[in-house]
């Protein structure tokens, strides 16, 4: 039920048996003054300049052709031409139980379905999911299932965090209770919230142990076989976890709306290379840079968004990028919508910036 539209459809109607073309606007609102009806048909005003005539002559015209005795206990034409509707509280009453008994509820389906993806919940692995990663999982998984409900062919995507200086921490530790003797099964596994703080308490305080976990990272990175064993058994556990949560939650996620920040490396030089390419990105001090002048700061200086660090390495900013490529092209999507800390915003704005400059 769209009475709206309905109270619209009866307007356009009546413009026509007046000689007005079929595309004249309605202009029909919700009132927001209860005490003068519950909407409000304003198309008389404008219909009126059309017509050459008087707008409050039109409006009662209009109502005589209106035929809103079936739904309306009042139609009242107020100041220069504005028709005020109020409606019948039994129309209203009949129309609600035939749309409780609807399959719908008396939603009617998107004319025009889009394919929409939707990024949610994206938790940080070999972590506990923290309150943040609950409401986005939940928010996200609400609007997912409207949009499906609505006709929209939705593509959920899980941008799982599974890459970075925490696995090289992660794999540091672990090789040394390895070389202590511990058992490779019976090691983290059991309580993962507890390793990673003993993982995190070393990279601050022990000397040596951050370059060694950065080591960790670029075997990983490089394929180093063992590395990716360990890696892959940090990661089982926390999506295990995570699963675990999402059936307590009763939301739609599955593993196979995984798509983790590891999937889209094959993507990153190229994409770095495109910008360059392009004269997108410009070299800074070492690093590979978008500057991006939309977002300049009070004194006119542009906002950086760096998309390769000094040495060669790729941040979320060259991640998301990624994401972004995959998602238009792949995909297909019509529309993204990611549901992410607010704290985020001004890397997104950046991020949907240097996507559109770039074409991806």
């Amino acid at each position: 039920m769209n009475i709206k539209q309905l109270l619209a459809n009866k307007t356009q109607d009546a413009f026509i048996k007046l000689g007005l073309p079929a595309e004249t606007n309605p202009a029909v609102t919700q009132s927001t003054r209860p005490e003068f009806g519950d909407y409000q048909i304003n198309g008389a005003m404008s219909a009126a300049k059309q017509l050459k005539t008087n707008p409050r002559q039109l409006a009662e015209q209009l109502v005589a052709l209106l035929a809103l005795d079936d739904l309306a206990s009042k139609v009242e034409i107020a100041g220069p031409g504005f028709i005020n509707v109020t409606l019948k509280p039994e129309w209203l009453a009949g129309e609600l139980a035939q749309a409780a008994s609807d399959v719908r509820l008396g939603v009617s389906a998107n004319p025009q379905p889009q394919t929409v993806v939707v990024d949610y919940s994206a938790p940080n692995l070999a972590k506990e999911m923290h309150v943040g990663h609950l409401r986005s999982t939940i928010i996200g998984d609400a609007v997912v299932r409207t949009l499906e409900f609505w006709g929209d062919k939705v593509i959920r995507q899980n941008h799982m965090g599974d890459w970075g200086t925490q696995f090289g921490m992660l794999i540091a530790h672990l090789e040394d209770k390895l070389a202590e003797g511990v058992d490779l099964e019976s090691v983290a596994l059991a309580d993962l919230e507890e390793f990673y703080r003993q993982a995190k308490k070393r990279f601050d305080d022990e000397a040596g142990f951050a370059d060694k976990s950065r080591d960790y990272v670029v075997k990983l990175q490089s394929g180093d076989a063992h590395c990716q064993k360990l890696w892959q058994l940090f990661i089982d556990t926390s999506v295990k976890h995570s699963n675990e949560v999402y059936q307590k939650l009763n939301v739609t996620l599955t593993d196979a709306d995984i798509k983790p920040e590891s999937a889209y490396n094959p993507m990153l030089q190229p994409i770095v290379d495109q910008l360059v390419a392009a004269g997108i990105a410009v070299e800074d001090q070492g690093a590979l840079v978008v500057f991006l002048s939309e977002l300049a700061d009070k004194e006119g200086k542009p906002s950086p968004f760096i998309i390769q660090k000094t040495g060669g390495g790729f941040l979320y900013a060259t991640t998301d990028l990624a994401a972004c490529q995959y998602r238009s092209h792949q995909l297909a999507a019509d529309r993204i919508i990611i549901f992410t800390d607010a704290r985020q915003a001004l890397h997104f704005k950046q991020v949907e910036l240097t996507a559109r400059k770039a074409g991806l």
